[in-house]
């Protein structure tokens, strides 16, 4: 669905406007002083659009999964680090 935004609220909420781009595929056409001066669409991305069942099929249809992928557990927990700094919730 295509939209019109001016340009003070695309850079208000530019997140926002993003998000739904890549995840509705809406689209915007962006004014200035009230003339289109862009427009804001969703690429044409090859891994876009892909429906569960074809994700599914994917993941079910792949490759043989690695035997050795666990093998050693405390050498992957021994690479593991902590984070470099506290996030906050």
């Amino acid at each position: 669905m295509e939209h019109t935004i001016r340009a003070t609220d695309l850079a208000r909420n530019l997140g926002d406007v993003l998000s739904r781009v890549r995840y509705r595929r809406d689209s915007f056409v962006v004014r200035r002083h009230g003339k289109p001066v862009a427009r804001v669409v969703p690429t044409k991305d090859e891994t876009d659009g892909a429906t569960l069942g074809e994700a599914l099929s994917i993941w079910f249809d792949g490759a043989e999964s690695d035997p050795a992928f666990a093998d050693d557990p405390d050498a992957i927990n021994a690479s593991d680090r902590p984070p470099t700094r506290r996030q906050e919730l």
